[in-house]
């Protein structure tokens, strides 16, 4: 087997059988926020052939660093057979056959799919609300060579799957690729003093890396390859938030890049390959073998002189971000607070859970130069949305008015992907986070409101629980954390008398059950031997027997 790196999330596997090329990536995604590093637009034109003539296409799901549409409309031949994650959506299916493409194989989570002659691949889904409706998966590659012997892929990218047992189950790995570094707004967007931020960013990281080490050890691949992150910023508007170690003025970033995992995999005891685009990983029986597609020196000089190697990056690139930027300023004015009206309050209405949780109005400043700014209150608890007149908000955003406009006119349903994720806006909020908050803005068509409304009704108005407890270091405590159900035998720590679920870094007092973290979210725990306390379905809170 041998699997090339393409770049963020890309990989190329080839295989005695047929090749699979895995989230293609090429195009800046997210309003021109997003591009892939190192660089992956000087690929070979063998390689690139390669790419546009594999066997098989696999997308993981619908964010813009690993669906581009535009790119695969125009390289990818439409009779390409495409393995689709088995979500309960049909999202990703209808935006495949947008595109023209006809030959879907629609996989069932977790089960291998026999593509023929000693091949299969399985494909395992997250649903989790938090991914968005469309989910998140991740592969298992299985593939039997002429001497009988497997070799075996997982390709987690950045799917943070809660049963890593099921990933495992499949036969020993020689290759795990995932992700590592950040790919999230938070906390850079928000408005804060500096302290406050540096001590939030670090957090941030550490979870990350916390997080990936645990997904290495479950897995205990031969190997492991830092992707699925983390991007470059080269517009002006965003420079900022790349981490360059010889910058005096760096401003505190979550997107560490693979020299910080990879060092972390070293003192960990684990073999870590660091890939750029067009690195090919052979695997062997015996050995691991690593081709980068230039001297190890200029490998190295990327990351050791990261400034001057952006710099030429973004001179490449700065007449595609002036044209963006010009076809931006071209969006036309509507009358965006009819048209949320119009848009949003039947999805209001539909979510009286989720508007609940979110407790609060959110303000949306759409920003403009002179006097075309407009004022948008989301009024959550009365289901309505308005020109904001003076009231209090719990919640805001500010974002300029021409990608509003432009997400409003494209009805985008997920503006965690169509827009958030472009960190283009600066935001602040009264209180702690508030998952309903970016849980509306993910489900915005009836049938994505449908399932977050359900999910908010389980979390807030939950049904008495019957999973088994389970012990961890002298407490019982219940087996799935209350954040986003992550198994606690995996991801649960004990530190004193708090539980840590180490999937993000959440904590809560095992003495009382308090989240620690978050307000609401109690977890049932008790000291190995006492008696087990009811938990009411109407409080959250644990009651004496």
């Amino acid at each position: 087997m041998r699997a090339t790196s393409l770049g963020q999330a890309g990989i190329l596997i080839e295989t005695d059988q047929a090749t699979i090329v895995c989230d293609p990536w090429f195009i800046p995604a997210f309003f021109g926020s997003w591009f892939v590093f190192p660089r992956n637009d000087r690929l070979s034109d063998e390689l690139m052939s390669k790419i546009e003539n594999a066997d098989y296409l696999y997308v993981s799901h619908l964010h813009g660093d690993h669906f581009d549409e535009p790119w695969l409309a125009d390289h990818i031949r439409r009779d390409i057979d495409i393995l689709v994650p088995g979500y309960p959506s049909r999202e990703l299916d209808e935006r495949i056959r947008a595109l023209g493409f006809t030959n879907l194989i629609r996989t069932r989570d977790g089960e291998e799919t026999d593509l023929g002659g000693g091949l299969t691949v399985a494909i395992h889904v997250e649903t989790s609300i938090t991914d968005g409706p469309g989910g998140d998966s991740a592969i298992v590659v299985s593939a039997t060579d002429r001497q009988g012997r497997v070799s075996r892929l997982v390709n987690q990218n950045d799917c943070r799957t809660t049963d890593l047992d099921a990933l495992a189950a499949h036969g020993p790995v020689d290759l795990q690729w995932l992700q590592f570094s950040g790919a999230i707004w938070y906390p850079m967007v928000y408005e804060m003093d500096a302290d406050t931020m540096r001590r939030l960013v670090d957090a941030k990281v550490d979870s990350q890396l916390t997080r990936a080490m645990r997904y290495v050890e479950s897995i205990n691949a031969r190997a492991v390859v830092p992707s699925a992150g983390p991007p470059c910023f080269l517009d002006d508007a965003l420079i900022h938030l790349n981490l360059v170690d010889d910058n005096p003025d760096q401003a505190p970033s979550i997107f560490i890049d693979q020299r910080t995992f990879l060092a972390r995999l070293e003192a960990s005891g684990h073999h870590g390959v660091l890939a750029i685009p067009g690195t090919t990983i052979d695997v062997t029986p015996d050995d691991v073998i690593v081709t980068h597609p230039m001297p190890d020196a200029d490998v190295a000089a990327i990351f050791e002189r990261k400034g001057d190697y952006l710099a030429g990056y973004k001179s490449d690139w700065d007449p595609w971000l002036a044209d963006m930027h010009t076809r931006w300023n071209a969006q036309p004015q509507t009358d965006l607070i009819a048209t949320l009206q119009e848009w949003w309050e039947p999805l209001l209405a539909q979510c009286p859970t989720v508007r609940e949780g979110i407790g609060a109005a959110a303000l949306i400043r759409a920003t403009a130069p002179d006097d075309r700014s407009v004022e948008i209150l989301v009024d959550f608890p009365a289901g309505k949305v308005r020109g904001y007149d003076g009231e209090e908000f719990g919640f805001r955003f500010d974002i300029e008015r021409q990608l509003v406009e432009k997400v409003v006119a494209e009805r985008a349903v997920d503006w965690s992907n169509s827009l958030l994720l472009s960190c283009r806006f600066t935001a602040w909020r009264a209180g702690e986070f508030n998952e309903y908050v970016y849980n509306f803005l993910k489900s915005l068509s009836a049938g994505r409101m449908r399932r977050t409304e359900a999910e908010a009704l389980r979390k807030l108005h939950p049904p008495t629980e019957t999973e088994a407890d389970i012990e961890l270091d002298g407490w019982w405590i219940q087996r799935r954390c209350p954040h986003r159900n992550a198994d606690l035998s995996v991801f649960g720590e004990v530190d004193g008398c708090e539980l840590v679920c180490t999937l993000h870094g959440w904590r809560f007092d095992l003495e009382t059950g308090t989240c620690l973290t978050s307000a609401g979210h109690p977890l049932r725990a008790r000291r190995a031997g006492a008696s087990l306390p009811l938990m009411s379905s109407q409080t959250g809170r644990s009651e004496p027997t």
